[in-house]
């Protein structure tokens, strides 16, 4: 299984979109600086998380939620 994630990074504010089959060890990554992107923006807070039984399918919407009519989404299901 495949989880499509959205961290928040309480230094900037900024959002991150990833994927990844083993979300609790992303997560450590994230936070311990292991990620280049995201490394000068820790703490990073999970916001939102999708599972995916299909890996093609999870990066495909990684790939969606990164444009700007995926972003417009993720800010609806956001504020639900």
């Amino acid at each position: 299984m495949q989880t499509v994630y959205i961290l928040k990074s309480k230094k900037d504010g900024n959002l991150y979109i990833g994927c990844s089959s083993n979300l609790k060890k992303r997560m450590q990554e994230h936070n311990t600086g292991h990620v280049r992107s995201t490394a000068l923006r820790r703490p990073l807070t999970l916001i939102y998380a999708e599972n995916y039984d299909d890996k093609y399918e999870a990066f495909r919407m990684e790939r969606f939620y990164k444009t700007a009519k995926g972003k417009r989404i993720l800010k609806l299901k956001l504020k639900e």
